[in-house]
């Protein structure tokens, strides 16, 4: 089976949160339970684009308050709706460590000197957060300080910008 993956160089946020919204709700992301993913997921991550990106062009990806209102979509039938932060120097993480331990998966926007792709943040195993990677479909282990201190590797980019988190209680 294919893992599935963003299908152009601007869909990494919809495709995080077509994937995010398939783990909120798993009658939703049915289809990636198939034989072959891939077209359901390019498919959506079209539509989920057109939706979140009324006004921002689509042609320059996704932006935060678009990603926190494409989960919304898939967890307010539980009461729970996502916002979008910035990430801070020495950020703790508490409020995403707290979210991911919950089962709530949060996106994470990364990149270098400007944000440059989505990464969602999916599970919490000790100081290690699993990572599903758009463009190429893999889940990653990324420790916690690598986002704490700006050294990521693994996802391509080394720091975090952003990071779509529930409002949880």
């Amino acid at each position: 089976m294919s893992r599935p993956h963003q299908r152009d160089g601007v869909s990494c946020g919809p495709s995080v949160a077509v994937m995010a919204g398939a783990l909120l709700d798993p009658d939703y992301g049915g289809p990636l339970r198939s034989r072959d993913p891939q077209p359901w997921f390019d498919a959506e991550q079209v539509r989920v684009h057109r939706a979140i990106n009324v006004v921002w062009p689509r042609a320059l990806g996704a932006t935060p308050a678009g990603i926190a209102r494409a989960l919304t979509v898939h967890s307010a039938s539980r009461g729970v709706h996502y916002r979008w932060r910035p990430a801070r120097c020495a950020d703790r993480l508490s409020d995403v460590c707290v979210a991911v331990a919950a089962g709530w998966p949060v996106a994470m926007l990364i990149g270098a000197v400007l944000p440059r792709h989505w990464v969602l943040l999916t599970q919490l195993e000790g100081a290690v957060f699993r990572c599903y990677e758009p463009s190429s479909g893999a889940v990653l282990d990324i420790p916690i300080d690598d986002i704490r201190r700006g050294r990521l590797v693994r996802p391509g980019f080394p720091r975090a910008f952003a990071f779509v988190v529930p409002r949880i209680g």
